[in-house]
């Protein structure tokens, strides 16, 4: 399948199953990737301009975070330490700070810094090495595992990090939700060729069987905003007109299907480390 870059270069790239059932790769890879991020709009810096807008995505946002440290608590017990893997401007960090002792990993100088700014108690770190062996309860990974080209490696590093039981969270979008296909090359997900990976349900369960020694996928849960989300970008990049009613519309009918087939636009797999 050929994607477009519809975000910002317009480049068209190739999705193209690996030897992995159902784990998809983006072709080619540019060696200059860094600056397929070179955008303001892709870091979340919101700032608050007190617009009703604003509001409206504040109120969405705090349901988004509580419904993730929900999830979180139901495999953890609070006060236990959290790494949040690639935590952007920190917003799951300051959200869970009071209950847990969080610790945020963020490659990027811009976002690192606006995270530390807004945190009290979570620090924020650029190396993973800096994190003592077998010392974290959880690893949680907010839409970041699909931007990671060296996979193999990073579960390894992970699963040296986590104690015994502890728990890896990571959230992804599905190329085989409803309004993935009903889009299809304009789903906005794909994100090429910032998304590397693309993992269909099967494909990550196919992925952790490779790793079957080191882990034990316990649930998967769904991402139930992001159906809405995805469809609204997905309009704006097929330019058409009231792209927020009709994002809303298809992302509905897209939970609503995923109801009956769990293939909801994003999900959550919640992984224990054996």
């Amino acid at each position: 399948m050929k994607i477009k870059d519809h975000f910002l270069t317009q480049e068209t790239f190739e999705i193209k199953e690996t030897e992995i059932p159902g784990v998809y790769k983006t072709f080619p890879i540019p060696s200059d990737l860094d600056k397929y991020y070179d955008s303001e709009n892709y870091i979340s810096h919101h700032q608050d301009s007190g617009s009703l807008k604003e509001k409206f995505y504040k109120y969405l946002q705090g349901f988004n975070l509580n419904y993730k440290k929900n999830i979180l608590s139901k495999f953890i017990q609070t006060g236990p330490k959290i790494l949040d893997y690639g935590c952007g401007a920190g917003e799951f960090l300051k959200y869970i700070e009071k209950d847990f002792q969080p610790l945020g990993f963020e490659p990027n100088e811009s976002a690192r810094n606006s995270a530390q700014n807004k945190l009290t108690k979570s620090k924020i770190i650029s190396d993973l090495n800096l994190v003592e062996n077998e010392s974290l309860d959880a690893i949680t990974l907010w839409h970041v595992f699909e931007h990671i080209e060296n996979q193999n490696d990073i579960l390894n590093q992970f699963h040296s990090k986590l104690k015994q039981g502890g728990i890896l969270i990571i959230a992804v979008p599905n190329p085989n939700s409803f309004d993935a296909k009903h889009y299809g090359k304009f789903w906005a997900a794909y994100d090429v060729p910032r998304h590397i990976f693309h993992f269909t349900k099967t494909g990550m369960e196919n992925l952790l069987k490779n790793k079957s020694a080191n882990w034990n996928l316990k649930k998967i849960r769904p991402l139930l905003l992001d159906s809405f989300y995805i469809s609204m970008l997905s309009e704006k990049y097929k330019k058409s007109g009231l792209f927020w009613l009709k994002g809303f519309i298809f992302g509905a009918i897209s939970n609503f299907k995923a109801s009956k087939n769990y293939e909801f636009s994003s999900l959550i797999y919640i992984i224990e480390k054996k």
